[in-house]
């Protein structure tokens, strides 16, 4: 059956069309400040230790993204339920652009100085991410009818997952070109991003909130806490990426396994999103409408053996097209639980459950990346890679029986419950 053509009545709504745009420059900019991050830091690492200790380093970079994220994410969540949504984005961008001025100073010091000081950018990036994303994920359900979120979800990550193709390919690119490059042209992006949301109308809201941070914060957990299809969703997408993902090894299998260097090390990091995309369009056209929690846990096991098929290739187009059938799977278990949460949650709640939602993800993500330096220290990037797929697919089988409303979920609307008071 041929793939139909995502509708783009959805960009009729003029803010959430300035939205999207601005969304996609801030994810295609962050793919390429990654990519840099992680080959300078390794290359620099390299210069003056082995694989296995060079790895480790690399995986500090997520952990100092991380700590900022975790101190910080749940003040991100009340402020975004009781501040103007549009003007944190703003400020979070604003801070994100000195950041990547660092990094550019950075570039001229020597490498005792330059890896402190791309640690440090790299945690104050993590201090944005507390604030940006429960501030995004609270704005735009407001920008569209309810009706169209899904499609406003769907178009979304089909925009984040192309980002995160033309993203990563770009920077690997311009990094053969030295990381002056590379983070400049990541700071225009921002620039552009943000002359863009200041476009952006601040829709209708109800009255925002007056009780103490403290008070609005737990409200989010125990939101989270007591929405067992929530939970499990967010749970099992902290479990599997954290052990399972190789992002931050990337550089390691580009340099010393694949031999393929910046430019291959971008086509890397690529790869998972060409899959996702192609997944992203499929769901726009085409949103799962039944046995969506069954959806979610297969793709988990097929994200697990796409990464033992990574971990043990030596081949790079083989390495690639795993990652490639990664992305795909990934992407379809992030539908899922996207579409879960927003759907299940009340607008005055959005940005304390997005904030309790992204620390579970950067736990995967950033603090998951220290999780394979050091895995990578102790059994090699090889082996790192394989005990992550092998806790993917033990994830797949446990949350089945862990948590049986989430496997059970038939449509998105059963998921839906009344906030708790």
């Amino acid at each position: 059956m041929a793939l139909s053509v995502p509708s783009l009545e959805i960009f009729r709504h003029r803010s959430y069309r300035r939205y999207w745009i601005q969304r996609q420059l801030s994810a295609a900019a962050r793919q390429m400040l990654a990519v840099s991050i992680g080959w300078q830091v390794y290359d620099l690492a390299r210069e003056t230790r082995g694989v296995e200790e060079s790895a480790f380093v690399l995986g500090m970079v997520g952990l100092a993204q991380f700590g900022p994220v975790f101190l910080l994410s749940l003040f991100g969540g009340q402020a975004a339920d009781r501040y103007d949504r549009k003007t944190i984005l703003i400020v979070c961008n604003l801070v994100r652009l000195a950041a990547i001025a660092g990094l550019l100073a950075a570039s001229f010091a020597s490498a005792s100085a330059a890896i402190p000081a791309i640690f440090a950018a790299s945690a104050v990036m993590g201090g944005v991410n507390a604030f940006f994303p429960a501030a995004s994920n609270a704005l735009y359900p407001k920008l569209v009818p309810a009706d169209e979120l899904p499609q406003a979800i769907a178009w979304n990550s089909l925009g984040f997952q192309t980002g995160s193709i033309v993203g990563p390919a770009i920077g690997g690119f311009l990094y053969i070109g030295g990381p002056l490059l590379a983070y400049g042209v990541a700071f225009a992006m921002i620039a552009v991003a943000v002359v863009v949301l200041t476009g952006v109308e601040n829709p209708p809201r109800a009255a925002r909130e007056t009780r103490p941070a403290g008070a609005l914060m737990l409200e989010g957990l125990r939101y989270v806490a007591t929405n067992k299809t929530v939970l499990g969703a967010i749970s099992l997408d902290l479990v599997v990426v954290f052990f399972g993902g190789a992002t931050a090894l990337l550089p390691v299998f580009a340099r010393d396994v694949l031999d393929v260097g910046a430019g291959g090390l971008g086509a890397l990091r690529a790869a998972p999103a060409v899959g996702a995309v192609v997944v992203a369009a499929w769901l726009a056209a085409r949103p799962l409408e039944r046995r969506v929690g069954s959806w979610m846990l297969g793709a988990v096991a097929l994200f697990g053996v796409a990464m033992a098929g990574f971990g043990v290739s030596e081949v790079f187009w083989v390495s690639a097209g795993f990652l490639v059938l990664a992305g795909a799977a990934d992407m379809v278990s992030v539908h899922v639980r996207q579409s879960l949460i927003q759907l299940a949650t009340p607008d005055a709640m959005r940005g304390r459950v997005s904030a309790v939602s992204y620390i579970f993800i950067s736990a995967s993500n950033e603090l998951g990346e220290f999780e394979s330096g050091v895995a990578a220290r102790l059994l090699g990037p090889v082996g790192a890679v394989l005990l992550g797929s092998c806790v993917a697919l033990a994830a797949a089988a446990s949350w089945t029986r862990l948590f049986p409303r989430l496997s059970g979920t038939d449509r998105f609307q059963d998921a839906a419950v009344p906030a708790p008071a």
